[in-house]
């Protein structure tokens, strides 16, 4: 028997286009190499943050020598913490441009360095390939860029779910009751609607101080009003309908009627507006970082990257600022063809 679930044939219809399913699966992707973009980074240190000042800027592919000199003392961390959150480098790493063995010990001259110092005692010679090059301070961009990934998609998340929970119980309210409980939520919504998003996003952050769950909230406190038009819109339209007339001939309570009947006919709408509110908050927390008040040093954020960067584009480095530019770019870009494909799946009229 062929099934008519609307959500199935939604689904079948966001897999046969290519386009946004491409988008759904990296997206996805981008998710899991979040989660675990520690074991993904050559960097395994906490944010990625560690700095070898002599190894500054260095163009993408270049592979460095280092000398690597075990620590005597050590911060324990539990296995889960060093999974997702990284942990010490239980060793010293140095860069060096030469070496060779000798009775004496390893003599070796460190990067930039015509000083020949000698070593007596264990170590061990690696080589590191940095893919992405390294960012002004000398660390690994393409660790910090994986680890980036975790923020855009955190304050996503988070900055989403806030929107979401404030804007599908303020729009079920005011379509559902209408009157005067109908006109002060439009008025309020109206009066955020107003402001400016990234000028109201500035004032909430400065209010709660700098910092990365500040940002979630002040870019969640800001992305309701859509949600709860679009909510509000289409309730007015289901309130009138006979399974809704019924629910209130049988005496079921206002509040049954919302969260049961109503709520589950208009989630199609809100997982799209969804989908987009999800780029533009990654757009606002890149444009916060970039002016200093978003995810602060030295949380890796693809907006501080750029900050710190941007005076390179002129320069024969505007790899520095172009790599998290695009990371930004194609992770937007996925959010945006997603929603298209949800707007075209959910379109109950193809």
């Amino acid at each position: 028997m062929k099934t008519t679930s609307l959500n199935i044939l939604a689904w079948q219809k966001l897999k046969a286009d290519k386009m946004s399913f491409s988008a759904l699966l990296f997206i996805v992707l981008c998710v899991f190499v979040g989660v675990f973009a520690v074991p993904f980074s050559p960097d395994k240190s906490p944010m990625a943050n560690q700095m070898h000042i002599e190894l500054a800027t260095l163009k993408p592919f270049t592979k460095i020598t280092f000398l690597e000199i075990k620590k005597k003392n050590i911060n324990e961390v539990s296995f889960f913490e060093g999974l997702f959150f990284g942990k010490p480098s239980e060793v010293k790493r140095t860069p060096i441009s030469s070496f060779s063995k000798s009775k004496n010990g390893l003599n070796y001259f460190s990067h930039q360095s015509e000083l020949e110092q000698t070593y007596i005692g264990k170590y061990k010679i690696t080589n590191q390939t940095f893919y992405f090059g390294t960012d002004k301070y000398g660390r690994d961009m393409l660790s910090r860029m994986l680890y980036g990934i975790r923020i855009s998609l955190s304050v996503g998340f988070i900055a989403v779910f806030i929107s979401l929970l404030i804007g599908i119980s303020l729009g079920l309210i005011a379509g559902y009751f209408r009157g005067k409980t109908d006109d002060i939520i439009m008025w309020l919504v109206n009066v955020i609607w107003s402001i400016p998003t990234l000028l109201m996003v500035i004032a909430i952050t400065l209010a709660l101080g700098k910092g990365f769950w500040q940002v979630f909230v002040a870019v969640g406190l800001t992305m309701w009003v859509e949600v709860a038009r679009i909510v509000r819109g289409q309730v007015l339209s289901i309130r009138e309908l006979e399974y809704v007339e019924a629910g209130k001939a049988l005496a079921y309570k206002p509040f049954r009627i919302i969260f049961k009947h109503i709520l589950p006919n208009v989630i199609g709408p809100v997982i799209v507006i969804s989908a987009a509110n999800f780029a533009a908050a990654i757009l606002i927390e890149a444009g916060l970082s970039f002016l200093g008040i978003g995810a602060q040093p030295p949380m890796p954020s693809w907006g501080g990257m750029i900050k710190d960067h941007y005076a390179y584009i002129i320069m024969d480095k505007a790899y520095l600022a172009i790599i998290p530019g695009v990371a930004i770019m194609s992770l937007v870009l996925a959010f945006m063809l997603l929603g298209n494909g949800l707007r075209d799946a959910f379109d109950v009229k193809d």
